[in-house]
């Protein structure tokens, strides 16, 4: 059996390294007409995929391999007939950094300690801090675990929330009491910090609405490394007008954020410009799962992280 793979890059094409004969590595950035009628695998950019998948058009493609975990602004757009694998396990251990950061940085007011170095003043701040703190984690996936994980050494009380409640056994944090989303209501006004690292979807969006906010006590952290939807920023603008929230997020809704929008200059907002994922650990990461795929498809094996079928 023979394969052709396309990767968008010549440092990925490297990356994945020597493999089986019968398998044909091609750069293909995805701006030109594809190199073969046929492509077994196609691996398309990191960023701009949407963009990218118009040049799929007439090619018969049997597996889209992504390079993000999400997947929701392109999945309408792949072409009829095309598996789709995103990127699961490539972004979560940046991800739980990226959030772990932010928390830190936000807490510790080192954004204000960089303005006072850029003035040359010698500005001593009294922090919150990050131990001790009610720390509310919404989302225990891939990133939710990921978070929990880096946050286990900073002696923080920790409340996990999904989709269902379950309790989860898991090998570095042992046993993990999930609580249901419904019970958010009752679990806010106690959470001094709030960390989402849900995916987006329907039932998502906006899950910190205005209701939400309202409920957290003030002076509260939302750290947001999920998707910028999960927040009404309209209700998020309001509470930290008036003081009431802090925000420290790498995802915005609109995104990117707007010349001139308030959460530029708000007291008590942190923004990153959605690169929780965009760490040096992504390119051996990817290039492992290129290289899983590659060997799964030759064995006759169905590939992993299907997340639609043909």
């Amino acid at each position: 059996m023979s394969l052709v793979v396309t990767v968008p890059t010549a440092r990925l094409a490297s990356d994945v390294g020597p493999l089986p004969d019968g398998v044909e590595v091609l750069v293909w950035d995805m701006q030109s007409p594809a190199p073969r009628e046929r492509l077994d695998i196609v691996v398309p950019p990191y960023m701009d995929t949407a963009e990218a998948l118009k040049t799929l058009d007439g090619v018969d493609v049997d597996l889209l391999q992504g390079q993000m975990i999400g997947y929701e602004s392109i999945i309408d757009r792949i072409p009829a007939g095309v598996r789709f694998a995103n990127a699961a396990t490539v972004h979560e251990t940046a991800t739980g950094e990226q959030a772990l950061a932010l928390a830190l940085a936000a807490q510790r007011h080192i954004p204000d300690f960089v303005r006072s170095q850029d003035r040359g003043a010698w500005e001593r701040l009294w922090s919150p801090g990050l131990a001790d703190r009610r720390v509310l984690l919404i989302g225990f996936g891939g990133v939710g675990q990921a978070v929990a994980e880096r946050l286990a050494g900073f002696e923080v009380d920790l409340t996990v929330v999904a989709r269902s409640a379950r309790t989860v056994e898991h090998d570095r944090l042992g046993s993990v009491d999930v609580h249901a989303i419904d019970e958010l209501p009752a679990l806010l006004p106690q959470a001094e910090i709030v960390i989402l690292g849900l995916p987006y979807t329907p039932e998502t969006r906006h899950l910190i609405d205005d209701a939400a906010l309202s409920a957290l006590p003030d002076g509260a952290l939302v750290v947001n490394v999920g998707r910028g939807a999960l927040v009404d920023t309209d209700a998020l603008v309001d509470h930290a007008t008036r003081g009431r929230i802090r925000a420290a997020i790498d995802v915005v809704d609109p995104e990117p954020l707007p010349d001139g929008h308030p959460l530029w200059s708000l007291p008590g907002i942190l923004i990153a410009p959605h690169v929780g994922g965009s760490s040096d650990a992504m390119h051996p990461r990817i290039a492992r799962v290129v290289r899983t795929q590659i060997e799964r498809m030759l064995a006759g094996e169905p590939p992993i992280n299907i997340v639609r079928g043909a």
